[in-house]
């Protein structure tokens, strides 16, 4: 077990969600906690919980779109607490509209949030992690990073991407035999108000997941360093499925729910 005692953990979207759960809980294992956040006021809410229980966790606002706003950001933190030992890339948006009903703006801010600040994350803080052989970086992608969602264009195209890169980051590491660690998590859907009203149809296989039992199992799979983590684990039946012809990978995605899932979303933007 990986041990987070006074290591430096940065959290992006950290102040609200399952980004708020994780800092608490790992704070409460004796980690050094950042989060960034647009939200200023939920940062400070968040500290002051922290401090509540006689823990600490900091924020700095950051608008992780923002490519310059990062780097200044990654600038700052490092000159002021250090390198940073693990970072869990959390932020993200989502819009759930069918395609032709997203407007470009929104298509363009998923991709803005969801997967281009994961270059500019591991490319400020990676280098360092690598100079010292020590780090882990965590994306929480998604289910939807594994199999396409009716009325999740947007969302489930980022996620995918997010998938992608851990992947391809992985190997990078594993090329130059880094003990630098990563680990892509891959949840159904989590009742933090991002997906309100999505439904599933088989929820003893796929049930919406409690922020709380989320949280536990994605911070038991970081301090176990696993590469990858997919809950409930039969959304990563999905990987099986894809085995077969496309119309089986329909009719099954049909059967499971998966087709209407968002039939009843009344979520808006919001971070996870």
């Amino acid at each position: 077990m990986k041990d987070v005692n006074g290591k430096l953990i940065l959290i992006t979207g950290g102040a609200s969600g399952i980004g708020r759960l994780m800092a608490l809980t790992l704070a409460r294992k004796g980690g050094r906690l950042v989060v960034w956040d647009l939200n200023g006021h939920a940062i400070k809410a968040l500290a002051a919980e922290a401090a509540a229980e006689g823990i600490s966790v900091t924020g700095m606002v950051c608008d992780i779109s923002d490519r310059a706003a990062v780097y200044r950001r990654a600038k700052a933190l490092i000159k002021k607490y250090g390198p940073v030992d693990i970072l869990i890339n959390n932020a993200g948006v989502v819009t759930g509209k069918p395609l032709l009903q997203l407007p470009d703006e929104k298509i363009e801010k998923t991709m803005q949030v969801n997967v281009l600040p994961l270059f500019w994350l591991a490319k400020a803080f990676l280098p360092a992690m690598i100079e010292r052989n020590s780090g882990h970086i965590v994306t929480i992608s998604s289910a939807g990073g594994l199999i396409g969602v009716r009325g999740l264009a947007d969302y489930c195209t980022g996620k995918f991407g997010a998938v992608g890169f851990d992947e391809s980051l992985r190997m990078e590491l594993r090329h130059i035999k880094s003990s630098v660690k990563t680990t892509i998590v891959c949840p159904f859907f989590i009742n933090t108000g991002m997906f309100e009203g999505v439904k599933t149809r088989i929820p003893l296989l796929l049930p919406i997941l409690k922020s709380d039992y989320a949280v536990k199992k994605i911070v038991s799979a970081i301090l176990k360093n696993k590469k990858r983590l997919i809950i409930p684990p039969f959304a990563g039946s999905v990987l099986f499925f894809r085995m077969f012809p496309v119309a089986v990978m329909d009719t099954l995605s049909d059967f499971f729910g998966l087709s209407n899932a968002m039939d009843n979303f009344s979520g808006n933007i919001s971070k996870k």
